[in-house]
């Protein structure tokens, strides 16, 4: 049997934000998967509310992993990235005639899980790649019809083909039906 490899794995969550978590969960999904460099790039360009309140907690999770388990923070991806529903503050406002309407301040817990890549980052630069061979440039076709002209030109001693003329058409006539003579009756 083979010896199961234990993966360290840090969690940090961030509880009862006051975000609706269907919200959060639009944020969450661009940061799932992805290095934590290219995870804070993403939530720095993020226009949404909720990027801020997941940026604070991937630095909080990241924070976590140096101090309590000797990792390095670049070399972490976000495993796992989800939003749960929280608590939901019940409120009342005043609707017409006298009536009031329920109104639902949503909250959410949201959970990051870091784990460090299986291959370390490498700082050494990266092999040559072999060059392909470029292909031929494209032909271009003339810009204006002069030079179109010029090169459909045939040389001064050959004649250049005339154009062909379409046939005139002849107007059209209404049919008239042939009176046919009644056939004369053979004597015998």
């Amino acid at each position: 049997m083979a010896a199961t490899e234990t993966k360290q794995e840090v969690k940090a969550a961030a509880k009862w934000v006051r975000i609706s978590p269907r919200k959060a969960r639009l944020v969450v999904e661009h940061i799932r998967g992805r290095s934590v460099p290219e995870a804070r790039t993403v939530l720095a360009f993020t226009p949404r509310a909720a990027a801020r309140e997941v940026e604070k907690l991937l630095k909080s999770a990241v924070a976590n992993a140096e101090a309590n388990h000797d990792l390095i923070g670049d070399d972490l991806v976000v495993t796992a990235a989800y939003v749960d529903e929280g608590p939901m503050f019940k409120r009342w406002r005043p609707r017409a005639r006298g009536r009031a309407a329920r109104i639902r301040k949503r909250t959410c817990h949201i959970t990051l899980k870091l784990a460090p890549v299986a291959e370390a980052t490498v700082t050494r630069a990266a092999p040559a790649q072999e060059e392909k061979p470029k292909r031929a440039p494209r032909r271009r076709k003339p810009a204006t019809p002069k030079a179109e002209a010029a090169e459909t030109e045939a040389p001064k001693g050959e004649e250049k083909p005339k154009p062909r003329r379409r046939a005139a058409t002849k107007p059209k006539t209404t049919t008239t039906r042939k009176k046919t003579e009644p056939k004369e009756e053979s004597e015998s």
